[in-house]
């Protein structure tokens, strides 16, 4: 791993295209930007038209030559996330990076467009769909990357399989951990499967550490504290594009910052809990997400 990466050492991406969800703000547009800019065909995968197009604008005016385009993608919607695959599958013939980074942080109990909590099903079961749905145009890409961007906040996380909807009781940041737990188990999952159904493509996951975003909007007290733990989301991005991009990347790896207790600093082999190596329960969770979705994995 090279020392203190930064975005400069991202290799030329010319020929290479990318979707990178969550693409309006915070570390979702630094990724977007960061891609393009190594030539890189990159699209937007954006809940909201408005906020799409205006980074959409930012990142033109930055970059006048990028390769970008906007694409509606609410992950809170079976439906949506169907419909941007076909879409996306229609006017490209490979995918080198998916990068699954939008999601929701700590919000009041609600439920997605078909039912589910909000967090386990945009954080997890959105993402868990759209990789899904762009499989055979990743299995057919060689060398693709699926990046999964999930949280330390996995660390106190548990998948509660009697409560994965909040039927019983919803606890905000105990949702939040479980749905970010889920990232890394099916991150784990989908890269035995690449492997053991012989697909050269990569499964990864990154952490931002303590950034400030938008996404935390909801938590007031993490918020408070942002100036003086918190990086910027250049800088939060980092990780994300180290395993989208960085060429000794290995299947199955989580990258997140190198400096205190993995808050801020260049990317590196993150820590990860015991959970998230439980291969019975990603295999479980696997199971249960595919009959929630209804999208039965080809591998």
């Amino acid at each position: 791993m090279v020392k203190d990466w930064s975005a400069s050492d991202i290799p030329d991406l010319s020929g290479k295209t990318a979707i990178v969800t969550g693409a309006n703000s915070g570390i979702g547009i630094e990724t977007a930007r960061e891609l393009a800019r190594k030539g890189a065909r990159v699209t937007l995968a954006c809940r909201s038209r408005e906020k799409g197009e205006a980074a959409l604008e930012e990142i033109r005016g930055e970059l006048p030559d990028a390769a970008v385009q906007l694409e509606e993608l609410d992950l809170a919607d079976l439906a949506s996330i169907a419909h941007f695959a076909r879409e996306f599958s229609k006017s490209s013939r490979r995918l080198d990076i998916l990068c699954n980074n939008g999601g929701v942080m700590v919000p009041p109990l609600g439920k997605t467009a078909d039912g589910f909590e909000t967090q386990f099903g945009t954080n997890h079961l959105g993402h868990f769909a759209l990789t899904g749905h762009l499989l055979d145009i990743i299995r057919a890409t060689q060398g693709a990357r699926v990046v999964t961007v999930s949280s330390t906040a996995h660390r106190a996380g548990k998948i509660n399989f009697d409560n994965l909807n909040a039927e019983k009781s919803y606890g905000a940041v105990g949702a939040y951990g479980q749905s970010k737990l889920a990232n890394l188990l099916f991150t784990y999952e989908l890269q035995r499967r690449f492997s053991a159904s012989g697909t050269d493509a990569i499964a990864v996951a990154a952490h931002p550490g303590w950034t400030a975003t938008n996404l935390q909007h909801n938590a007031g007290w993490v918020r408070a504290l942002n100036p003086l733990l918190s990086q910027t989301p250049p800088e939060g991005a980092l990780p994300s594009l180290y395993g989208a991009t960085a060429p000794d990347v290995r299947g199955g790896e989580y990258f997140g910052p190198s400096r205190m207790f993995e808050m801020w600093g260049a990317p590196k082999l993150a820590g990860r809990s015991a959970r998230s190596r439980d291969e019975a329960v990603a295999s479980r969770l696997w199971s249960v997400s595919q009959e929630l979705t209804g999208l039965a994995y080809p591998i």
